[in-house]
């Protein structure tokens, strides 16, 4: 019985804005932008959009009445966390409709935590097949208005169904991980925006991608030229060039531009118009790949590394499932992204500006959202999610 993958699908928010806007307003050239991180787009949320709203319209398409019954876990993994206490799980569960018999929890490690959820997943799955498991991550990046790190900012959510004899990819057992508590990036509780050491983070996460890679090597994992691709986490598309160049020569390859362009390429077209998304962009990366690259990938291997700031990393594998094409939502994204509205630096300013209050009442938030959930407002102190009815 192989165990993976099954479905899935991402959500991002109907607003962005254009980096070259970003950069006409600081006086920098936008190349900086679109080459030096690889990035185009940065999506922004809207008033009413949190990581509980993007994480349930990512999994809206994946969850039906013929599927809703069979899962028997709900794993949020964020590190954009909604309260001290109840797991942003809980109120999806509701807006999904799952049974009551579901467990629901979330998890964190920075950027990492997906991955953990898939890994437990898969262990459920394997311990009783005829269950399945809901992995939802969603996040929103925020570093602050004029900081280094605020073009690679972002928002968007993946849900991932985890089941036995999978449509999609087969997760393979064998992993690599390593860990060590670093200092890179990290935001205390008492604050609204991250603390990033840049260059000592890209250090960190390419030291995490050689001694995940060496671990998975001594676990029995493939060897390079086993992969036909590479997904890899993008905190900006210009970090997994970074990664896999690193890797490639970690392993004695040459990598050509167009050998790079063909294994690493389709991963990034998403990314480069949603921004960071934290734990989701990973497993947004390997939706992309899968469903922009130009060849049939049934029965490839592609190699994933996940990186949480802090520091986890971890290598594993997946084969692509014969077939997995006909249960593309592809059109479903493209349309998401090319139907956004596109924001004035102003615009987004003032969004980014925006703070829920922390004081007690009744406070209602405007409808902007054109997701089909939203967060419509804090009484007393507690977040009120409705269903918008949107497509």
């Amino acid at each position: 019985m192989s165990v993976g993958i099954d479905d899935i699908s991402f959500y991002s928010s109907s607003l962005y804005i254009p980096l070259a806007e970003l950069a006409t307003r600081y006086g920098i050239d936008p190349e900086k932008y679109r080459v030096g991180l690889g990035q185009e787009e940065m999506a922004i949320p809207a008033v009413d959009e949190d990581i509980v709203t993007m994480g349930a319209s990512a999994a809206w398409p994946v969850i039906d009445d013929d599927n809703r019954d069979s899962v028997g876990t709900l794993l949020f993994a964020t590190e954009t966390g909604i309260d001290q206490s109840k797991s942003a799980g809980v109120y999806v569960h509701r807006l999904l409709g799952l049974g009551s018999n579901c467990r629901v929890v979330e998890l964190k490690q920075a950027c990492y935590s997906a991955t953990a959820a898939i890994q437990m997943a898969c262990a459920l799955v394997a311990r009783q097949p005829e269950k399945s498991v809901l992995v939802i991550a969603s996040d929103i990046a925020r570093y602050g208005l004029g900081t280094p790190g605020e073009a690679t900012q972002g928002c968007g959510a993946v849900a991932l169904l985890v089941k036995a004899n999978p449509r999609l990819v087969e997760v393979h057992p064998e992993t690599g991980c390593y860990s060590e508590d670093v200092m890179d990036f990290w935001r205390p509780n008492y604050m609204d925006t991250a603390l990033v050491d840049g260059k000592y983070s890209t250090i960190v996460y390419l030291k995490a991608l050689r001694q995940s890679w060496k671990h998975y090597q001594q676990a029995g994992g493939k060897v390079f030229s086993d992969f036909s691709r590479f997904c890899y986490h993008l905190p900006f598309a210009k970090m997994g060039e970074k990664a896999h160049r690193k890797l490639a020569v970690t392993c004695g390859e040459s990598m050509s531009d167009e050998l790079f362009a063909e294994q690493t390429g389709s991963g990034l077209i998403y990314n480069r118009k949603i921004g960071n998304s934290y734990s989701a962009s990973l497993y947004i990366g390997l939706l992309s790949m899968l469903e922009n690259d130009s060849e049939d990938l049934s029965g490839r291997h592609i190699g994933l590394f996940s990186y949480g700031s802090g520091c986890v990393g971890e290598f594993f594998a997946v084969t692509v499932q014969p077939g997995y094409r006909a249960y593309s939502r592809r059109q479903a994204h493209v349309d998401r992204l090319e139907s956004r509205q596109a924001l004035s630096y102003d615009e987004y300013a003032l969004l980014f500006e925006h703070q829920y209050p922390r004081v007690d009442g009744e406070h209602d938030f405007p409808e902007m959202t054109d997701g089909r959930f939203r967060l419509a407002g804090l009484h007393d102190h507690k977040r009120i999610y409705t269903e918008t009815g949107a497509r």
